[in-house]
């Protein structure tokens, strides 16, 4: 797989664009140096929101980049789509809540296992998701 490690961006336009974007992620994480348990978390982490863009809004992107901050090196995932957004943010981020029929734990496990998080989402006009896993 030919990835340049600083960045790439993973479009999610079918199904298996999920699969790929899970691909990039434990590539680009492994190549940083992340633990084989971190690998995980970010790899888990790019899936679930790659399939929430899938599921939710049909289309959008996947973003992807090495990232630095006070000495401390990172991975960077961002997720952005221009679906139907999220009507409360509050109660998406509840485990068990789901709008989709699922478990409701996509959106907070990612949370727990990034050690950054943002959402911002406006209702029927798409969400964003930041999220960075920094290397101890």
């Amino acid at each position: 797989m030919s990835v340049e490690l600083q960045s790439y961006t993973v479009e999610i336009l079918k199904e298996t664009d999920i699969a790929k974007a899970v691909r990039v992620a434990f590539f680009m994480s492994e190549k940083l140096g992340f633990s084989k348990n971190e690998q995980f978390f970010i790899g888990t982490s790019a899936s679930e929101l790659a399939r929430n863009i899938y599921q939710y809004a049909k289309t959008g992107s996947v973003y992807l980049s090495e990232v630095t901050k006070d000495g401390l090196m990172g991975l960077e995932i961002r997720a952005h789509d221009k679906g139907p957004g999220i009507e409360d943010i509050d109660l998406a981020m509840q485990d068990h809540y789901s709008t989709g029929g699922t478990l409701g734990l996509g959106l907070p496990g990612v949370k727990r296992m990034m050690d950054d998080f943002l959402i911002e989402s406006k209702f029927t006009e798409g969400t964003s998701i930041k999220c960075i896993k920094w290397r101890r």
